[in-house]
């Protein structure tokens, strides 16, 4: 596993100036009680990216850099969530927010792991080279508060860049970056305002590198697009279904660098988004091309194959740690923790680079091609347009009513591997209910997401049910492998407490289902 990189989160807002502009006083700025002496240093940086600018396209930036405090690896990546002060503070002309990671300097042109863990799922296979070169004189004023607060800087920028391997002129240019440090966003409208009476303009590229490549609009396969529901609750289906769509498939890009530098849960947060799309569209297939939907499903189902096999170690190793602490000290409790200990961890192992080699696959980077594609390009089906209302209703109301079928099953179902089976596919109904609600919040509002809750209710009970159905298997099997008294009969009494939250659980999502039971009847949104 690599070592996590050192981050942070940067908000800086860039300014065109002129030769002859002079820096202003910036004492002036509410807040700030003092400037510090100008900061004079040397910076040299090469940046990387793919034959295609697929990292450009996606406003990520990855950088080598000598000279300076904080020369190394620098990785610049938009923030999953914008930092909504800094927003607030200019609206339509906000800072620009982005999550940055360092690391040490190592090679020239080796990125370290810590980096790549974060790249992998937009480089997608391609390797990065060198595609520019920057060296830049800067000079740094610093704002402090009269508590010695450092608030913010304002970096005075003269930049020399060419394009590698070589092509073309160097370009040169002046450019002034101010940037909070520990200060309010608050600073950015009087700085911006300072900032324009002394000559400077908000800059017309989003980066140096952009403008070093020549400030046109790079285009790549990887463009990032997040839809946006036009007309409300009077959306076309396909709409809302392209919606729910696309916040799964910004998950599962997110969460790939969490999995491989496992990250507490997010290989379960992973598993969960592969199961919301595939829910979701089970539940709308007939808005799309057969095919296309097909195919997603199956290697959705592939990848949530791929992230069980630890999720479920992880999970068996999490259901048995307190019961394990708890049986009473002896030469038997020892033994199982140990075998116990080795079987969960041995999985999780395996299941792992099992997994981690998935994530390197062709076919896992096929597969966010072609969800990209789906959401960006979405394959609906000739003919009318459907009323999102309408059609998110009928989704619901189908999978309430498969629920309620599996629900009667289960109530005919013979006790034992039969009933715990039935209780398995409601528990899978449940789930699939809970997401077709979830894609039906926008249009239908509280009701969906009640309808949602409840599922989920019953769910998550019979998700601890199947748990403790897994783990009394578990410790069966070592029963039997069992050559000490003691040591039968520790895994003896942690049988008898996995059938006490079965037990439990059934109860559980029996009043949970009871509860819900009127919600969830016919003609459920």
């Amino acid at each position: 596993m690599a070592v996590k990189a050192s981050q942070g989160l940067e908000v800086e807002k860039k300014y065109d100036v002129g030769e002859e502009a002079g820096v202003p006083d910036l004492s002036g700025l509410p807040g700030v009680a003092r400037v510090g002496d100008p900061h004079e240093a040397l910076l040299e940086a090469v940046y990387f990216d793919t034959a295609d600018h697929a990292l450009e396209a996606r406003r990520i930036t990855l950088r080598r850099r000598t000279g300076g405090a904080d020369a190394g690896w620098h990785l610049k990546l938009p923030p999953a969530i914008a930092d909504a002060a800094a927003v607030a503070a200019a609206p339509g002309d906000a800072p620009q927010v982005r999550q940055e990671l360092h690391a040490p300097l190592g090679q020239p042109d080796v990125v370290p792991d810590s980096l790549l863990a974060y790249l992998q799922v937009h480089l997608r296979g391609a390797e990065v080279a060198p595609v520019a070169r920057l060296a830049t004189r800067r000079i740094t004023h610093a704002l402090y508060a009269a508590d010695g607060l450092h608030l913010a800087d304002l970096a005075d920028d003269r930049v020399t860049a060419g394009k590698l391997p070589g092509d073309g002129a160097d370009q040169q240019w002046r450019e002034w970056e101010f940037e909070l440090v520990h200060g309010s966003a608050d600073l950015f409208g009087p700085a911006g305002e300072l900032l324009a009476a002394a000559g400077a303009a908000p800059s017309g590229h989003a980066s140096k590198l952009v403008r070093a490549l020549g400030g046109k609009k790079l285009k790549s396969r990887h463009l990032d697009s997040t839809p946006v529901l036009l007309a409300g609750k009077k959306a076309p289906a396909a709409a809302v279904v392209t919606v729910y769509v696309a916040t799964q498939v910004g998950q599962l890009v997110a969460l790939d660098p969490a999995v491989r530098l496992e990250e507490t849960n997010a290989v379960h947060d992973m598993r969960t988004a592969t199961r919301r799309l595939r829910s979701v569209l089970a539940a709308y297939r007939k808005l799309y091309s057969a095919v296309q939907v097909r195919r997603l499903q199956s290697e959705l189902k592939w990848l949530a194959a791929q992230l069980g096999a630890p999720r479920d170690a992880e999970v068996m190793a999490a259901l048995l740690q307190e019961p394990l602490a708890a049986l009473p000290a002896g030469n038997g409790a020892d033994a199982v923790r140990q075998r116990i200990s080795q079987h969960t961890g041995t999985s999780f192992d395996a299941g792992y680079r099992t997994l981690l080699g998935a994530l390197g696959s062709a076919r896992y980077f096929r597969l966010l091609d072609d969800l990209e594609a789906f959401r960006d390009n979405p394959p609906v089906r000739t003919g009318p347009v459907a009323a999102g209302k309408k059609v998110t209703a009928k989704a619901v109301d189908k999978s309430a009513a498969r629920l309620r079928r599996a629900h009667k099953a289960a109530a005919h179902a013979r006790r034992g591997t039969d009933h715990h089976r039935a209780l398995h596919q409601i528990r899978k109904d449940a789930k699939r209910l809970r997401h077709v609600a979830e894609s039906a919040v926008p249009v239908h509002g509280k009701r969906a997401g009640k309808v949602a809750r409840a599922a989920h209710s019953q769910q998550k009970f019979l998700g601890a049910f199947n748990d403790a159905v897994l783990a009394r298997e578990l410790l069966a099997s070592l029963v039997q492998a069992a050559d000490q008294p003691d040591t039968a009969a520790a895994l003896a009494a942690l049988i008898s407490g996995q059938e006490e939250q079965m037990a439990a659980s059934v109860a559980g999502y029996r009043k949970a289902r009871k509860k819900s039971k009127a919600l969830l009847n016919r003609g459920v949104i």
